[in-house]
């Protein structure tokens, strides 16, 4: 249950364009922010250098359209910057991977309603399909020598299964009649491909070993296991007949969760990232030795920060991509293991790819500037692209407070406060916003909700209370079995810091989340009527029931036990408990497909919230997972959570 929301990120408030200076011109009224104007911008992933390192490919997912957001490949030109586009279906593409030589990218894509390999020409020519069958591939790697490619997916449906299905005799038996995900390897040439891990081990991630002999996998023989049961694991592939399985070979079993497997180019060691012990989340990057049953933590002592993404060069150096508070930063470590920061100034990485000569290109971003690509050849300083989000220059954003406050403890906690543009003087009505996690954190971009806040007079506070990562591996830990404790004494602190300062007013407070944040807005309403209003998407009012119903509960089982031994953690700490002392208006927002934190969640808060008359209001999106994608319901949330302040605190 590792929720981190989709709502990660800063916003700033509106202010007018500046006039240009050669010919002065009165300043137009600001136009109101919208939330189609939010979700206008463009998001840019998937960082690849082709093999000689003169272009990138990359994902640009544009703005959602119905129940879709269209994702295509594009291809920039590393010396001049220049970038062409160069998939167009209808449907999305994704995971752009250049073959050895350079000739050809192969990606994923949905056109055939099932997500498949395709592969394009950069000489020219038409993407064909490279897999088929009614299955979806979710991950592929191509051989060193570009031969063949080793892919992720589960076995097709068989003719009867889609007969049964059609004719709604499709009972199905909980974890018995699973497909679980296999690694096959397809031959690039003649399109053949074989199974080469059983059906009944289930394969997230794979790494080919550098003399494409073997693959490094993730994987489980515990499919079914409702804990933490992944393994590292390797497999040969070396050529056997079709209905033949080599052996897995289990190199390493770690006690937590971990991911992001990849191979040295030495082919001596296997990197991933991983947590200490057994939890919260991911946090370290280890390195596994082959032939020794233990790893090293490359990270806990020179960075003690949460490692998102990393990348090997051949000389055996590593580039790292860090949480470090309210942004992140690119690490380099050396051979040897030193550690080299590299000065970006004031830009935010998300993502990175970097060449053997050490050329950087990264999707660099902050609290005022949207998404784009930033060029850096080696030694220099970094460049701005900017394509893909120009037009929302003309939004001009102001610059959030980074500050620290004391909470009650002593303990030093780090946020950030947005100011409304045009607040005026005088106390300002004062919205908290929680992020997701918890072992999330607040980070210097663009967010939705403070944004149009900001822009209609309320001062919004972003707290990176305990547990948030950012600050080490001690402070993630801080808020074990302690949700609404310490963590929600950190959110009260700070708003009676920001009272004192004379920032908000006492008579005027909000809070409002997503996920845990979501989880935290329940909890305070049911500890304090000092909030006028509260916003509560996709939490969790009972954290028994809410283990018992989502999917992959490990998570909450290293902050609370499992509740069979231990129910009381669980039960003192779940919002519907106190759920009588509850007196805020609050508004509840679910997508019913939410199996993270699913509806019935959100129904026992409406139906609590409804017995002892409190204003509340439960809206429920169809067909939505945890994080809401189609374009109406995106708008019409907005729209919502920005009416419901407007009523209860203006």
């Amino acid at each position: 249950m590792h929720r981190l929301s989709a709502f990660l990120t800063l916003l700033l408030s509106l202010l007018s364009a500046p006039a240009n200076s050669q010919n002065p011109a009165p300043s137009p009224s600001p136009t109101p922010l919208s939330p189609e104007t939010l979700l206008s911008l463009r998001r840019i992933s998937g960082l690849e250098y082709s093999p000689d390192g003169a272009r990138i490919a990359f994902v640009v997912s544009e703005p959602p359209k119905g129940d879709r957001r269209p994702s295509h490949i594009w291809v920039m030109d590393a010396a001049t910057g220049a970038a062409r586009q160069i998939t167009y279906s209808e449907k999305a593409e994704s995971s752009p991977k250049w073959s050895p030589d350079g000739k050809v990218l192969a990606f994923l894509s949905n056109r055939d309603t099932n997500q498949q390999i395709y592969r394009l020409s950069l000489s020219g020519g038409e993407a064909e399909p490279l897999t088929k069958g009614k299955r979806n591939i979710s991950r592929f790697e191509w051989s060193h020598d570009g031969k063949r490619i080793a892919f992720i997916a589960p076995d097709a449906k068989t003719e009867d299964e889609e007969k049964k299905e059609k004719d709604k005799d499709d009972a199905r038996v909980a974890d018995k009649d699973e497909k679980h995900p296999r690694v096959w390897l397809l031959d690039a040439l003649t399109k053949v491909e074989r199974p080469l891990s059983p059906a009944s081990v289930s394969v997230s991630e794979l790494a080919w070993f550098p003399d494409d002999s073997s693959l490094a996998l993730v994987a489980t023989d515990h499919p079914e296991s409702d804990r933490q049961t992944n393994r590292i694991v390797r497999v040969s592939a070396a050529a056997t007949d079709a209905k033949t399985l080599t052996p897995l070979q289990t190199l390493l079993a770690p006690a937590g969760p971990f991911g992001d497997i990849q191979v040295s180019p030495s082919g001596n060691t296997i990197s991933f990232i991983g947590s200490r012990e057994d939890g919260p989340g991911l946090h370290d990057l280890w390195l596994l030795p082959v032939n020794v049953a233990a790893a090293k933590n490359l990270t806990s002592v020179s960075l003690d920060r949460a490692v998102f993404a990393y990348r090997w060069k051949k000389d055996g150096s590593m580039t790292l991509l860090a949480a470090d508070g309210f942004t992140r930063k690119l690490i380099r470590y050396t051979p040897t293991g030193a550690r080299e920061d590299m000065s970006l100034g004031d830009v935010m990485p998300s993502s990175f790819a970097a060449t053997e000569k050490g050329d950087l290109a990264f999707v660099g971003e902050n609290s005022t500037r949207p998404q784009e690509i930033w060029l850096a050849a080696a030694g220099q300083q970094p460049r701005e692209f900017p394509l893909f989000n120009k037009t929302f220059a003309a939004w001009l954003l102001a610059r959030p407070e980074i500050y620290q406050y004391k909470s009650f403890d002593g303990l030093e906690i780090e946020a950030a406060l947005l100011r409304p543009g045009a607040g005026g003087p005088g106390k300002l009505p004062l919205i908290a916003l929680i992020h997701g996690g918890p072992t999330g954190a607040w980070q210097s971009n663009i967010e939705s909700w403070g944004q149009l806040l900001a822009a209609r007079g309320y001062a919004v506070f972003y707290p990176n209370i305990r547990g948030s990562v950012g600050y080490g591996q001690k402070f993630a830990e801080m808020n074990r079995a302690d949700w609404g404790g310490a963590d929600f004494k950190d959110v009260m602190a700070g708003i009676d810091d920001l009272i004192a300062k004379g920032v908000a007013d006492p008579d005027r407070l909000g809070i409002g989340g997503w996920s845990y944040g979501g989880y935290m807005a329940e909890w305070a309403i049911t500890q304090t009527t000092r909030f006028k209003a509260a916003v509560s998407g996709a939490g969790m009012a009972n954290l028994i029931s809410e283990y018992g119903t989502e999917e992959r509960p490990a998570y909450d089982e290293w902050f609370w036990s499992v509740p069979y031994e231990k129910p009381e953690g669980f039960l003192n700490h779940s919002p519907f408990v106190f759920l009588k002392h509850a007196k805020t208006p609050t508004l509840v927002l679910q997508g019913d497909a939410d199996t993270t934190d699913p509806l019935g969640q959100s129904q026992e808060l409406y139906r609590g919230l409804k017995r002892y008359n409190v204003p509340a209001e439960l809206v429920i999106y169809p067909r939505e997972p945890h994080g809401l994608r189609e374009e109406k319901h995106l708008v019409d949330r907005l729209n919502r959570i920005v009416g419901w302040y407007d009523k209860y605190l203006k």
